[in-house]
């Protein structure tokens, strides 16, 4: 449940400069929608956020020589090599300092990562990502972490690093720095920095963007922060080296070892290695494929095998990945071109990404080899390759639409081949199976990473997560990044490879662990919870909520709505009654007999003088009773009794 402490007006926002306006603005206190937490207490609130998105749409940018490639202002960096081979490393440690860890998101699922670390009066924030919903959560777009935390205390925050640009490290974004008063510098890599401008954009939020690059050393208040290369499934990730009086974090990021990747970008063991020499009193590190026991394969792999499939395909080729995925991208354009096949690009996501990842240089696709989706009617089946979105089963993507025959302009045929290059995140499996069972309907040839390698993750195993502690020597290890079982199997991984049992942490969000010069240990926790969006409304939907949703999906609704005189003691004309989604609601023999139980009961309470919630219970309860009799089934009764 949401219980970031708000104001309980709404607050509206002036979307062009990101701040509230009226009485929001009259206070920092009200401009963050914060009270501080001791004066706050358990008050319930509620914020309301009024967004304008843009909706026209989204073209990829034509080519641009490489001297006018788009750039961001640069971060004021130290010199990294030269603190780093000092083995007492950049910040000497006090006896008295003391740093708190504290994980707001990402440790309960795969999603919402968020970690503040806070030394004195200095903070820093490493990445602030979301989570997406299941069909556990009817209605909700958006999960955010409860980032209130952050929030009390802004007065501290010196910047926020983003280790790549996937949504689960930077959805967030948006959402915390609206609630900011100030704007707080974002550091991140040139393509990160891209994605998270674009959704900027989107929200109308202005920013302050730094760019780094891996080897970058920075200073933020009391903190001393390297930047260094790891390999992922996007490009521009890096792992973050936290020095400060209090001691020395270590923080992989999301990473895997691939050992031929796309892009020539490996993970840097130098650094990890020089780290160590300097001192690791406290690594976090990515858990995501702790449970896998082998190495995770090479991007290269997924190259080969599409550019297998597309070689043999006799029509259309239709490829559905994350459009992040940008390795994912660049090997699909090449087998596409290679093959003598034109490339389109559709889907939101997928075009701004694409658009993004070109202006910005890591993503190589000329645009002789590219045709907007409105000219594929003029194009032979067998010389396109279309790349979309959709590869969790959203129902609104574009391949669920060209499954569904309801895309706009991409029509699809016996004999064309569909690729999904994902692998389903945990709760899509049916939304997936239900987009591939679509396409099978049809006569496509179907392939996933069941058929063929398509996919493979982003994500290191188990093999190369001992590898990366073995490298770092850290003193103590706190598992983050993935579910419960995720971060136990990352720990006993940990133990294997001689991290002391006493000091590996397993956390729950919302935990602290206190770092000092004598070691680690676990501290107050700190209020975290989850944020959902819904619609325009940012917080407002509960977990009740939710459950009334999942209710009324399941049983229905059955409304009843009376008049009534008190003063005579009778009802003023007919009992209307509604039921939606009911088995047999539409009957007239239990619509008649409910008709008269509630009109006898009705009659019944006013003789015994109920008035009020009183009436109204009594009246549901008549409901409750006769549709279980007749139905078996419990809906949400609603009561309406108006006196006259």
């Amino acid at each position: 449940m949401y219980n970031m402490n708000t104001t309980n007006s709404k607050e509206f926002i002036d979307l062009s400069n990101g701040k509230p306006s009226g009485k929001a603005a009259q206070s920092k206190d009200a401009s963050n929608g914060v009270q501080p937490s001791a004066a706050s207490g358990n008050k319930k609130t509620r914020r309301t956020r009024h967004v304008t998105l843009e909706h026209e749409r989204p073209h990829i940018t034509r080519e641009v020589d490489s001297a006018k490639k788009e750039s961001f202002a640069k971060a004021r960096t130290r010199n990294s090599r030269k603190s780093s081979v000092n083995k007492g490393g950049a910040v000497k440690h006090k006896s008295d300092a003391l740093m708190r860890i504290i994980p707001l998101g990402g440790l309960d699922g795969i999603g919402k990562n968020m970690t503040a670390f806070e030394c004195g009066d200095d903070m820093v924030l490493i990445d602030a990502g979301l989570m997406f919903p299941d069909d556990g959560h009817p209605g909700v777009d958006l999960i955010l972490p409860d980032y209130t935390y952050v929030l009390e205390n802004e007065h501290k925050l010196r910047g926020i690093l983003v280790t790549h640009g996937h949504e689960d490290h930077t959805g967030s974004l948006p959402y915390l720095m609206k609630d900011l008063s100030s704007k707080v510098p974002i550091y991140a890599t040139k393509l990160t920095l891209g994605l998270i401008e674009g959704k900027f954009q989107e929200h109308r939020v202005k920013a302050r963007l730094q760019e780094i690059h891996a080897g970058d050393e920075i200073k933020l208040g009391s903190f001393v922060i390297d930047f260094f290369a790891v390999n992922h499934s996007i490009p521009g990730a890096v792992g973050v080296f936290l020095q400060s009086p209090a001691g020395n974090i270590l923080h992989t990021g999301d990473f895997k070892l691939d050992q031929t990747p796309i892009d020539g970008i490996h993970t840097d063991f130098g650094a990890m290695a020089r780290f160590s020499k300097i001192g690791v009193d406290l690594m976090l590190s990515d858990s995501t494929n702790a449970m896998k026991t082998t190495f995770t394969p090479s991007e290269a792999e997924v190259g080969k095998a599409l550019r297998s499939i597309i070689e043999n395909a006799k029509g259309r080729v239709i490829i559905a990945s994350f459009a992040s995925h940008i390795h994912r991208l660049q090997q699909i354009a090449d087998a596409a071109v290679a093959n003598g096949r034109k490339v389109v690009v559709t889907g939101r996501s997928m075009i701004q990404n694409t658009d993004i990842a070109r202006r910005l240089g890591y993503l190589h696709i000329q645009d002789i080899d590219l045709i907007d989706a409105y000219d594929l009617k003029d194009m032979p089946a067998d010389k396109v390759v279309i790349m979309c979105t959709g590869s969790q089963g959203e129902p609104l993507s574009a391949l669920s639409r060209i499954a569904n025959g309801e895309h706009r302009t991409i029509d699809i045929d016996p004999g064309d081949t569909v690729i999904i290059s994902a692998t389903p995140v945990p709760g899509n499996e049916k939304a997936v199976t239900r987009v591939v069972n679509s396409l099978s309907k049809i006569g496509c040839e179907v392939y996933d990473k069941s058929r063929a390698m398509v996919h493979v993750s982003g994500h290191a195993g188990s093999e190369e997560l001992k590898i990366v502690m073995s490298i770092a020597k850290p003193k103590a290890f706190m598992p983050v990044h993935g579910e419960a079982a995720h971060l136990r199997a990352h720990a006993r991984l940990a133990e294997a490879v001689g991290i002391p049992h006493d000091n590996i942490f397993v956390c729950d969000n919302g935990d602290t662990l206190e770092l000092s010069p004598s070691g680690v240990r676990r501290g107050e926790p700190v209020e975290s919870g989850i944020v959902y969006v819904d619609g325009l409304s940012v917080g407002d939907t509960t977990r009740d909520v939710l459950s009334e949703r999942t209710q009324l999906s399941n049983s229905g609704l059955a409304s009843i709505s009376v008049a009534i005189d008190p003063a005579h003691g009778r009802s003023c004309g007919d009992v209307i009654i509604e039921m939606k989604g009911i088995t047999g609601g539409d009957v007239s023999e239990l619509r008649a007999e409910a008709h008269d139980r509630i009109a006898s009961a009705l009659q019944r309470g006013m003789d015994k003088n109920e008035r009020g919630k009183s009436l109204e219970k009594h009246l549901r309860d008549t409901m409750y009773s006769l549709l279980w009799e007749k139905t078996k089934q419990r809906p949400i009764v609603i009561v309406s009794i108006i006196e006259v």
